[in-house]
């Protein structure tokens, strides 16, 4: 009889704190997702901790809503990070292979990455991810995976992830004192993708945007691997902020008027029509233009697309990914983004769902679910990885062995 795992991912948000509970069948290794939990974020502002005693309370408030539905108890998580102290840089490392038969060993592969993390990184920044794009044996390029292969000189070019340890550690102690441990921790950009985009996507070329609420994750895949990650340090409450400024309102009634009335395309709304704010709050009595705050969200979200253009502009990438933009996280179910973005971009755009999952589906078939599914997505393949824990930060180098180690007593 096969056996299943329990795995849960906790995603950390400015506005939400959500956990998604998944049981893996070791036969058929499809996630079956059986409980999910979400809490209001009451103590983070830009995905940093701004009070502590507030944020493990939500984060266990969203733990006990998901371990209710599941009927099981969460142990330890997959924990996602995000926020404006994310960076990213490319790094190259070359070493001369080991062996005396030439043959390239994982032992080689684990050594070029550390060569390619031996950067200037400030002391107060930890890296999260060091991710190889492409290896090159002696002078044949673009090899995705040297295992088996026989040459003298390896080099590999790296993508790294790293985030300031003072956040990391705080969100850390929030999450540790929530009673939950801790199995990896891995940056957003990477973990909305793993569920919203397939194979083909990653190959042909294609950029993600997680639009949350502090901030905004650009990821872009090409060839199968990622070819540059960045995080826009604006998000969906930004918008709020700029219609209680505009129109004049609370905050509150704001949020509440652009998830009920907003849009991104005024040239869609009536000049005439008009808000009853007072049918909706005590505080704000007056009549608004509907025009008026969809002209204020626009304004907004073209600045967003603007700078995640900027991004791809970088890598020489504008206007030239074939599977086009994939458009997930909460801020994304603002009416008439799809077209702000495509004309914005000059790109194929489309929403990007969480797939690859069985169970609750109708619970979680939003793209404000995208990080949390990927996070579990990304626990269920890290078995499986050719790379193993070299994805992680090398500097955990005597535990990704004996991890290693472990998996590989689980294989019969």
């Amino acid at each position: 009889m096969a056996k299943s795992r329990i795995l849960a991912s906790l995603d950390i948000g400015s506005s939400k704190i959500r956990t998604v509970v998944g049981t893996l069948d070791d036969k058929s290794e499809v996630l079956n997702v059986i409980g999910v939990g979400t809490a209001l974020s009451t103590g983070l502002r830009k995905g940093s901790v701004i009070d502590v005693e507030e944020t493990i309370n939500s984060i266990a408030a969203s733990l006990e809503d998901a371990e209710r539905m599941a009927g099981e108890p969460i142990n330890h998580i997959f924990l996602g990070i995000g926020g404006n102290h994310i960076e990213s840089m490319d790094s190259k490392g070359v070493i001369a292979v080991a062996n005396a038969s030439n043959e390239i060993t994982e032992d080689d592969v684990d050594r070029v990455l550390e060569a390619a993390q031996a950067v200037n990184i400030p002391s107060n920044r930890r890296i999260l991810r060091i991710i190889p794009k492409t290896f090159t044996v002696d002078e044949q390029r673009g090899i995705k995976y040297p295992v088996g292969m026989t040459g003298i000189r390896l080099e590999v070019e790296a993508h790294i992830i790293s985030g300031l340890i003072p956040n990391i550690k705080n969100i850390e102690k929030c999450v540790l004192q929530a009673g939950v441990d801790i199995d990896d921790i891995i940056p957003n950009c990477l973990a909305a993708p793993e569920a919203v985009l397939n194979k083909r996507q990653k190959e042909l070329g294609v950029v993600v945007v997680d639009i949350g609420s502090g901030s905004t994750s650009v990821s872009v895949f090409e060839e199968g691997v990622t070819l540059h990650t960045a995080v826009i340090p604006v998000g969906a409450e930004n918008v709020t902020n700029d219609i209680a400024i505009g129109l004049r309102t609370s905050i509150d009634t704001s949020e509440k008027i652009k998830i009920e009335y907003g849009s991104c395309i005024p040239e869609d709304v009536n000049e005439r029509e008009t808000i009853d704010l007072s049918l909706m709050s005590k505080i704000d009595t007056q009549k608004v233009s509907k025009k008026a705050m969809a002209e204020i969200i626009q304004a907004r979200y073209q600045e967003i697309f603007l700078l995640v253009k900027d991004e791809l502009a970088k890598i020489h990438r504008d206007g030239m990914l074939p599977a086009g933009v994939v458009l997930t996280g909460a801020g994304v179910k603002m009416p008439g983004v799809i077209d702000l973005a495509r004309e914005t971009l000059n790109l194929p755009v489309q929403i990007g769902f969480p797939q690859n999952f069985d169970g609750i589906v109708d619970k979680i078939d939003d793209p404000a679910y995208a990080t949390a599914i990927g996070l579990l997505i990304w626990g269920t393949r890290m078995e499986s990885r050719p790379y193993g824990m070299a994805f992680r930060s090398l500097n955990l180098k005597k535990a990704a062995t004996g991890i290693k180690k472990w998996i590989r007593s689980l294989v019969p």
